[in-house]
């Protein structure tokens, strides 16, 4: 699959109070790129992984606004679908299916606002970026906007490696 094949969603999340977001970075989500593939939670470990952002953990979503200051965060879809909302309580509501992968660059906020009984995703991180949980105090910032300007890019995109269109979005 190309770089054009890829069907995507692309949001950039403006600083709102509590939450900083990223002004420079958009969140991205491919609408299932892996086209042919088994969509296994295994499968979606073994991409991350080989693309330098190693699966961390399986789960859901968190149901409260939260982000990350020291990292970005890869999220695949294995099972079921998910409403989440973006850029904090006034944000912006996406949906995400089987299939699917989210892309969420550091301190853009997250909430899990619905999903299916059988919603399930693989998480992670890339290579060297520890991860912290921050929860829109307003005692985080300005430490968290100082992680935030910190954090590297990603030397590969989670799904299609060093040609990865995330690369391109992120430039």
């Amino acid at each position: 699959m190309t770089n054009q094949d890829v069907r995507f969603i692309s949001r950039i999340f403006h600083e709102c109070g509590l939450f900083p977001n990223n002004e420079n970075l958009p969140l991205v989500v491919f609408k299932s790129p892996l086209k042919d593939a088994r969509i296994v939670p295994e499968y979606f470990e073994k991409i991350f992984s080989d693309n330098g952002w190693p699966a961390a953990w399986r789960n859901g979503l968190y149901d409260f606004h939260h982000y990350h200051s020291r990292a970005h965060e890869v999220l695949g879809v294995y099972s079921g679908w998910v409403r989440a909302c973006f850029g904090g309580p006034q944000g912006e509501i996406l949906e995400a299916e089987k299939g699917d992968v989210i892309i969420i660059p550091a301190g853009v906020s997250h909430c899990n606002k619905g999903q299916s009984p059988d919603f399930k995703v693989v998480g992670g991180y890339p290579v060297g970026q520890p991860v912290d949980m921050m929860y829109g105090k307003p005692e985080e910032r300005p430490q968290a906007d100082r992680n935030i300007a910190q954090v590297h890019l990603p030397a590969t995109d989670p799904v299609f490696g060093i040609d990865g269109l995330l690369l391109e979005l992120w430039q």
